[in-house]
């Protein structure tokens, strides 16, 4: 399963996800691409899924059809401190996602 971690989300969380092959924005090359073109080359990269704090990204982009699914992480920041607890709650969903649906874990 290859995931994608958006640049609002540390790379450090990465390693939180084990199992998954979790890839940051900022290693594919796409730092400060626009949502709906990172989707585009998410599709053609052959990502599965992102994994993203930016609670608006679902409401603004249309997944559906896809082929991808997308997690939103809603903490009281995007620090890694913050994030680390969702972890086991971000690989639970992602266990059983489907594409072109989107998921909110956390608060």
């Amino acid at each position: 399963m290859l995931l994608l971690l958006d640049e609002c989300v540390p790379r450090r969380f990465a390693r939180d996800l084990a199992g998954l092959d979790a890839r940051h924005v900022v290693d594919m090359g796409w730092s400060g691409v626009k949502n709906g073109r990172l989707l585009q080359l998410m599709i053609a990269a052959g990502f599965d899924g992102l994994v993203t704090t930016d609670t608006n990204l679902a409401r603004q982009q249309s997944i559906t059809g896809s082929g991808m699914y997308l997690v939103v992480v809603r903490a009281r920041s995007n620090r890694i401190d913050d994030l680390r607890p969702l972890a086991t709650e971000v690989l639970r969903v992602i266990a059983f996602a489907q594409p072109g649906r989107a998921y909110t874990v956390g608060a």
